[in-house]
């Protein structure tokens, strides 16, 4: 597994559903739904976003949220394509984010938010170091359980 930094042509790619794009194939069922690529595509180049590639396959992306904060937090998002889940890839994505981050003085914090049911992704987090610290309700996305992780 490894990270590559996803371009606009590469969320343009993904959209498309089709062929290959820079020696890169797509999973069965894609990558994610098109409206979370289209949101991601928006935050693609302003706040860091990547490829998580394996057998030249883009099996799912991970990526920071917004620039860090004046106290050096980041909220850091992460997703596997379908077909490509179970095999410790968000776990591994997650953890080259904080590596990442490490190298970026600007950032001591990581944060994240799974859903209360989403097990799957409270283990990623919890593999990689991250400990709760509160909930809260979204409108949209229900129950949420809140993450963070001092880089430094």
């Amino acid at each position: 597994m490894r990270l590559i930094a996803a371009t606009d042509a590469h969320f343009v790619w993904m959209l498309s559903g089709e062929g290959t794009y820079d020696g890169l194939r797509l999973p069965a069922g894609g990558v994610d739904h098109p409206a979370v690529l289209k949101y991601l595509r928006r935050l693609a180049g302003e706040f860091g976003s990547w490829l998580v590639v394996v057998d030249g396959e883009a099996a799912g992306l991970c990526g920071h949220k917004h620039a860090p904060t004046a106290a050096g937090t980041i909220e850091i998002g992460y997703g596997i394509a379908t077909a490509w889940r179970g095999r410790g890839l968000a776990t591994g994505a997650v953890g080259a984010m904080l590596g990442i981050a490490a190298e970026d003085m600007r950032i001591r914090h990581l944060t994240a938010e799974t859903a209360a049911g989403n097990i799957a992704s409270q283990r990623v987090l919890e593999k990689n170091g991250f400990v709760r610290t509160g909930t809260r309700v979204d409108p949209e996305d229900g129950a949420l359980i809140l993450w963070r992780r001092s880089v430094r």
